[in-house]
């Protein structure tokens, strides 16, 4: 399957992305696309033959739970929708707590490193077998970009991937601006992991840009591409044709000109790079999956309680579990905690206007003291909710404003807080 050169759609550059000369495919984040409205640029851009892959960020495949069966039905109805040759996910866990740990559940709103043990990879294969047979297309996996780097790990990054694919026959999606995130943040040689993983598996290449601060890199998506990370490209394109290579963007778009200078420079970078190709890979034949037992639930339970027990460091103001770094563990916790505002400023495009200056204060000091347990839009509600609760805003013409955005948007809340609450708007719509 050829995809070409392709690009991220999202719907702020979506007139861009039509205009773009060379463009052969792109790509979606699956939970973005409503199965009932298809965005017409999509129509528009599948009427003109351009192949749309739907991306998903929620299934959480690394984590010790079994994948959310109305997750796959929604992913898979989209693929449908698209007519999509494959879909794609990432290996990483997203929330971790709820009944298997006796705790409350707790979302990351990020993508989070599985470890690289066994264990984790036992409970992966079952998750991708699991998600291969709910899906009706194939599946490719992502490499994911890490600041922190779990205790006791007992396999590199190649190998964990190669025996992924042998024991699933599942397709990689490898994005060489992660392999160079992991090279700076963990010491990883992107060359190394090149070299172990089955590069035959690749179904696609994404290329993205990002930012070093204070030592570690950032996956910003919002960034142009550096030449480091094109680097990461030679070396792969150096052992393998991909099939398909996407740029990525996702915020602070630049003019479609960079946009375009963007692709060129990848276009460029795998033309100079095919001529040192090293060996031709053969073409990928999904290998028989492995007819394995299901991990036992012990291993999920241990997994699950370690990665319960990272993610409260993270979001809830947990001890830092035994052997991770401390500071780097600070700088995802603030960055999580910075992606929060930044999500729901662009869910909620109210919630700043209405507070003006002191929307990221606040909404900071609500995500210290109120992890999130449930989506980005949920989220927004209950930060509001919040700040009316305590009282805030300050200004009564800014309290009336958000009551107003609140009680439009919420449904019927949980009885413990409605009483609160009630009160709490009444006194900001009457000024009392």
């Amino acid at each position: 399957m050829e995809l070409g050169i392709g690009i991220g759609w999202r719907p702020e550059i979506a007139d861009a992305v039509e205009a773009l000369p060379g463009i052969d495919w792109v790509e979606a984040v699956a939970e973005n696309i409503c199965t009932g409205h298809l965005p017409d640029s999509l129509v528009r851009l599948r009427e003109r033959g351009v192949t749309v892959v739907p991306h998903g960020v929620s299934l959480g495949l690394g984590g010790a739970d079994r994948p959310d069966a109305g997750r796959l039905a929604d992913l898979a109805a989209r693929a449908e929708l698209l007519s999509a040759p494959l879909v794609t996910e990432h290996i990483a866990f997203v929330r971790a707590g709820g009944p298997r740990t006796s705790s409350p559940g707790l979302e990351a709103g990020h993508l989070l490193p599985a470890p690289r043990t066994r264990d984790a990879l036992d409970v992966l294969c079952e998750n991708v077998r699991i998600a291969q047979d709910s899906l009706p297309v194939p599946l490719a996996l992502e490499n994911i970009a890490a600041l922190i780097s779990w205790p006791g790990e007992e396999l590199t990054e190649g190998q964990f991937l190669a025996e992924l694919v042998e024991r699933t026959g599942v397709r990689l999606l490898i994005d060489v601006a992660n392999l160079h995130t992991n090279h700076v943040n963990r010491g990883e040689d992107p060359a190394t992991a090149l070299d172990e993983l089955p590069v035959e598996a690749i179904a696609y290449v994404h290329v993205a840009g990002g930012v070093e601060k204070d030592g570690v890199w950032h996956d910003t998506h919002a960034h142009p591409v550096t030449a480091p990370v094109l680097d990461v490209l030679a070396e792969l394109r150096s052992r393998v044709d991909p099939p398909g290579v996407l740029l990525e963007r996702d915020d602070d778009f630049p003019p479609a000109g960079e946009l375009a200078g963007e692709l060129d420079a990848i276009r460029a970078t795998l033309d100079r790079s095919a001529a040192h190709m090293t060996r031709s890979a053969p073409g990928f034949r999904p290998a028989a999956r492995t007819v394995a037992s299901a991990p036992p639930d012990a291993t999920r339970d241990r997994l699950a309680a370690a990665q319960n027990a990272l993610l409260a460091a993270l979001v809830a103001g947990g001890p830092a579990p035994q052997g991770f770094d401390r500071r780097r563990l600070g700088i995802q916790s603030r960055a999580l905690a910075a992606k929060r505002a930044g999500v729901v400023a662009k869910l909620a495009p109210e919630l700043p206007e209405i507070l003006g200056a002191g929307y990221r204060d606040a909404f900071l000091a609500y995500a210290t003291a109120r992890p999130m347990s449930a989506g980005y839009r949920r989220d927004a509600l209950d930060f509001a909710e919040e700040l009316l609760i305590a009282g805030g805003p300050a200004d009564d013409a800014a309290r009336r404003r958000l009551t107003h955005w609140w009680q439009d948007r919420a449904g019927a809340r949980p009885p413990r807080r409605t009483t609160r609450f009630v009160r709490a708007a009444r006194a900001a719509l009457t000024g009392r």
